[in-house]
């Protein structure tokens, strides 16, 4: 299933957001050229050696891709850049803000040069505005985008668990990627994407917004558990797991009052019929909760939600999602070769595991000699550049 195959990608990207765009096009068949610093590479690179001794952000983000060194600071490595823009369909980049332009890289230049080239440019808060300048890190932006004021415990705020406001400007990158690619095939020319992290997150803050509209009180911080929804969270068994259960409606409500709590008419009991009610009084429910839990193991007890049924789940350690029996019925897990032996890796999303693409997450520069030499430099010029540090 590789239906970008044909299209070639070059990417000036660095860390998650760009890096992360790039390889979902490259899993579906594009050619993705990752352009990096020659010596030092994508400092991604040097994040971690957590993985078989690699980064463990670098491995999950450039596999499929093609790596050349090319400084385009030095003007023999800027009109190598600019030679493969000119038969390029996508330029991807995240560099600080305004560097591309500076190097007469910008979207009105690149239009000269490839009127069908789709340019994307992936920031920390877009341009034009006050924030243009300023450097952008993933706990900034949730930061800025009033993610971590609602995470966390009433006590303490925290940031999401994972670098969510790169991966969220990721996938708007490569979605927008995708369209463009459909429109530039009605149209013949290509378009400027501009996406921002700020924008990408306050995108996926839509309840908390809307929750909070016209200065309505934010929903409050509460954990683990749902901020709005009771009994929505984790509850602790007899034997210390840790179930999650989640209650949606009032008929499951009924059902757990009935087979797990042994107690119908706490139902109807008027603190408790509603939702609103029940997260109104979420302290007092949740110990009625928490004392029944406590008479049973995290098997009985996810056993008996199960039969109801209401919805639970395991609060899985990443080590044991790895083993997640879900993922190893569906033959979610491939291999994808690295510069130190391969790695496990989850099929994308919607491929099956045989359709996927496994090419390697390449060493630093392992494409550059074949490039450009398909750029029509001879050996003695490629020599020359690579000896010089411009490749």
């Amino acid at each position: 299933m590789q239906p970008l195959r044909g299209i070639t990608v070059v990417s000036l990207e660095q860390a998650l957001a760009a890096p992360y765009a790039s390889r979902h096009l490259a899993d579906l068949g594009a050619r993705v050229i990752k352009v990096e610093r020659p010596g030092t590479g994508d400092f991604a690179r040097a994040y971690d050696a957590r993985t078989a001794g690699l980064s463990a952000h670098f491995v999950w983000a450039n596999r499929n891709k093609e790596s050349l060194t090319l400084d385009f600071k030095d003007p023999r490595g800027l009109d190598v850049l600019r030679r493969l823009l000119a038969d390029a369909d996508v330029f991807l980049q995240n560099l600080a803000p305004g560097a591309t332009a500076r190097a007469g890289l910008g979207p009105e230049e690149l239009r000269a040069l490839n009127p069908r080239l789709i340019v994307c440019d992936i920031s920390g808060y877009g341009s034009p505005g006050p924030y243009e300048g300023r450097k952008a890190y993933d706990l900034l932006v949730q930061s800025e985008a009033g993610l971590v004021s609602v995470t966390g415990t009433e006590e303490e705020m925290a940031k999401v668990g994972i670098p969510v406001s790169d991966i969220a400007a990721g996938m708007y990158a490569y979605s927008s990627v995708l369209a463009a690619l459909l429109e530039r095939g009605q149209t013949g020319t290509g378009r400027h994407l501009d996406i921002s992290m700020l924008e990408s997150a306050v995108e996926w803050m839509g309840f908390p917004l809307y929750y909070a509209y016209d200065g309505a009180p934010p929903p409050p911080r509460s954990g683990a558990a749902h901020a709005t929804i009771q009994p929505y969270g984790p509850f602790t068994a007899g034997d210390g797991t840790v179930v999650m259960m989640a209650v949606q409606n009032d008929r499951e409500w009924r059902g757990l009052c009935a087979a797990f709590l042994n107690d119908p008419g706490l139902a109807d009991h008027p603190d408790y019929a509603t939702n609103a009610g029940r997260s109104d009084h979420r302290e007092a429910l949740g110990a009625v909760l928490a004392s029944r839990f406590a008479q049973l193991t995290g098997a009985e007890a996810v056993d008996l939600l199960s039969s109801i049924p209401v919805a639970n789940a395991r609060v899985n350690t990443p080590a044991e999602v790895w083993d997640h029996p879900q993922l190893a019925a569906r033959g979610r897990w491939h291999e994808v070769a690295t510069p130190v032996g391969p790695v496990r890796a989850p099929a994308p999303p919607g491929q099956l595991p045989g359709e996927a693409r496994t090419d390697p997450v390449p060493a630093l520069g392992a494409h550059t000699r074949v490039i450009l030499a398909e750029l029509g430099l001879t050996e003695d010029e490629i020599d020359l550049l690579i000896e010089s540090g411009a490749a």
